[in-house]
């Protein structure tokens, strides 16, 4: 297929390859700050902002989850139950997750003398609002609290925006684009709050909702081409399922975000213009990796290809397994932190993470999604006997 025509799918199986990717690049500049690989020259940089698929995650994120209210401003779905959303994200987040908090405060050295509140704060996925509570082995955990943030947001957005329908349906990008714009001074407003020591505002939810916004607008263009309101030939849809562009796109972007005008790699602290940098380059880079996997068929042969489909099944829990792991790795192979290494750590790193995930996934997270489907479909059966039964008794 070789002109954009925003397909029409519920499951793209290129987002899986590309999430594995995502899960990868975060692993990789973990082990590149614990390697002491960050002080490379050119390729330092450009490890140590691999820190940005964090960015290709919240927009992966703001698309497959903004769909249903896209779609439903167009007239054509209804839009999503949230209780149902809300007991489908829980299942998918938290109990993989909560095995890992318990398994690393429980076993890791580094960890074993947590506090009830860093207890507390990582079980609830709170540890951005709480002092001090990003623990050895789960200090990633952040951005999931971020996104767990924006999960209980969007119901929120998608109703705000309820009257935005039928014909307003039009002003939805504009006023996206807006809001992004406007998060851009978080750093800033961030600066103002009266936040404890050890609490920091710009790793709230807010001044992440850039990097979110792109999947979101995504979203918008799918729905509106499906319902014939936008044309596939448009600039818009031209630009962004041009592979070629997209990917100068995202070179520019990334390669932007390398240099000091996105702060510096690592944890040294940057300049509130800087943030807002980050965030910008961040979305654009995750919106130009996306546009074109969503806008077009495929082929996309090696993010379809076997490998990257099962460790996009694996991603999440390569994500929330890989800090835990590269700590212990560290201690049982007698490499010193900080001290170079960064091959063999990565290897062995990915060795152990990968399995450990797969793990995860068989015989946690598949099971909990399982067991969830079983349940709503019971109570589907439920109410549709129990209406049956009303409507037959009515008619006797």
């Amino acid at each position: 297929m070789s002109a954009a025509t925003a397909p029409a799918r519920r499951f793209y199986p290129q987002l899986e390859g590309m999430r594995a990717v995502a899960a990868i690049g975060v692993l990789t500049t973990h082990v590149a700050f614990q390697t002491r690989s960050l002080h490379w020259p050119v390729i330092g940089p450009v490890l140590g902002r691999l820190d940005l698929a964090v960015a290709l995650f919240f927009a992966l994120s703001g698309f497959l989850l903004w769909r249903p209210y896209a779609s439903a401003a167009r007239g054509r779905t209804e839009p999503p139950n949230v209780r149902r959303y809300l007991r489908h994200r829980f299942v998918r987040i938290w109990p993989a997750y909560a095995i890992v908090v318990t398994a690393v405060l429980l076993l890791l050295p580094q960890a074993r003398d947590a506090s009830p509140t860093v207890w507390i704060a990582n079980l609830t996925l709170t540890q951005v609002f709480v002092p001090l509570t990003l623990a050895p082995g789960l200090t990633q955990m952040w951005s999931l609290s971020v996104e767990v943030a924006f999960y209980l947001l969007l119901p929120i957005i998608g109703y705000g925006l309820v009257a935005l329908r039928g014909r307003r349906a039009r002003l939805r990008i504009p006023l996206i684009l807006a809001v992004s714009v406007l998060s851009l001074g978080w750093a800033w407003l961030a600066n103002l709050l009266p936040l404890a020591d050890g609490v920091e505002g710009k790793n709230w939810v807010f001044g992440h909702l850039p990097w979110f916004a792109g999947g979101l607008l995504l979203a918008e263009i799918v729905a509106a081409v499906r319902a014939g309101v936008l044309d596939a030939a448009s600039p818009i849809m031209r630009a962004s399922s041009n592979r070629p562009l997209m990917f100068a796109v995202f070179v520019i972007a990334y390669g932007l975000a390398s240099t000091p005008l996105a702060g510096p790699v690592g944890l040294a602290p940057m300049n509130d213009a800087q943030y807002a940098a980050k965030m910008v380059l961040g979305g654009i880079g995750a919106y130009a990796i996306l546009a074109p996997l969503v806008l077009r068929d495929g082929p996309f042969r090696f993010l379809d290809s076997p490998v990257m489909a099962a460790l996009g099944r694996w991603s999440y829990g390569i994500f929330i397994w890989h800090v835990a792991v590269l700590t212990a790795v560290f201690g049982l192979f007698g490499i010193v932190a900080f001290d170079g290494h960064f091959v063999e750590v990565w290897l062995l790193t990915v060795a152990v993470t990968v399995p450990v995930s797969a793990a995860s996934y068989t015989f946690v997270e598949e099971p909990c999604r399982r067991a969830l489907a079983r349940r709503e479909r019971r109570r589907s059966n439920t109410a549709e006997n129990s209406a049956a039964d009303t409507e037959t008794s009515a008619a006797s």
